[in-house]
């Protein structure tokens, strides 16, 4: 005769069936809606910056292969309710090759002929519009600059004895209207010249706002870059909004370091280009 199963086993197959549950709806929110995202180094400065936290949103673009969280989908062509980004959408992806995950802004689409000329950045033939800001003043602290940060030779000491981070920046205008800021070390740097390409069908050219400390479109794969424009199906959400922000003197065993480790200003802050109805 078969022994009738016990009250504890059925609490653990509900527990069971509990978890799996909330694993899957977990698995569905991050692969179909939104997921966070953590941003570890400078590429995308000043935007970004190592240690902020985003909210990345998976619908905007449709869903691929690389929707799909945690990396747990094989790579496969196509791509479900597909909408092309706009040209300065900042974007989460796949890296073609290695499958890690990489954050860069959209500055080619299909069909864009793509050109860098002494770090000046052409689209289409034309140049693309270049203002250049006043120097940008970010103090620095355990998570700013990266531990492989291009941007050390930047730091200052002001008058109270705190190391800044005193930026050079220029603020760009894409065809369509999005402006943002970028860094512009100066010349001498390898990703200063490249093409004319032009963007093949279905494959978007990204770079880092750190234009000249990003391994983007136009850094070959053995060096950790993109290496050319990449497909569209590896294309996994669109930046929307800083979450959170740490400044990496937080202490895991000690929840207070937690508050003071906060970036305060950072919080809130869209990741939205600002877009210039007038622009062309």
């Amino acid at each position: 005769m078969a022994k009738n199963k016990t009250k504890d086993d059925g609490s653990w197959g509900k527990l069971i069936r509990d978890i799996v549950v909330i694993l899957l709806l977990v698995l569905g929110i991050h692969s179909c809606v939104a997921k966070p995202f953590y941003i570890p180094s400078d590429s995308m400065m000043p935007v970004l910056r190592n240690g902020d936290r985003l909210i990345v949103s998976k619908y905007p673009y449709g869903w691929s292969y690389s929707s799909v969280s945690f990396h747990l989908a094989p790579k496969t062509a196509g791509r479900w309710f597909a909408k092309l980004p706009e040209r300065g959408d900042i974007v989460v992806l796949e890296h073609p090759v290695t499958r890690i995950d990489y954050i860069k802004r959209v500055i080619g689409l299909p069909g864009d002929t793509i050109q860098l000329t002494n770090g000046e950045l052409s689209i289409n033939g034309k140049p693309v519009k270049r203002e250049v800001q006043p120097l940008l003043a970010i103090p620095v602290d355990p998570n700013l600059p990266s531990g492989e940060s291009s941007l050390d030779r930047f730091i200052t000491r002001g008058a109270d004895g705190r190391e800044m981070l005193e930026l050079p920046i220029v603020r760009e205008t894409l065809p369509g209207g999005a402006t943002f800021d970028t860094i512009d070390m100066g010349p001498g740097y390898t990703t200063d010249d490249y093409g004319p390409i032009k963007v093949p069908a279905d494959h978007l050219f990204l770079m880092g706002d750190n234009r000249d400390g990003s391994a983007d479109s136009r850094v070959a794969t053995e060096l950790k870059g993109l290496g050319g424009p990449v497909p569209f199906d590896t294309i996994a959400g669109r930046a929307e909004i800083i979450s959170f922000s740490t400044d990496g003197t937080a202490i895991w065993y000690n929840p207070l370091s937690w508050f003071n480790a906060l970036r305060s200003d950072r919080a809130g802050t869209d990741l939205r280009p600002e877009r210039s109805s007038t622009a062309k």
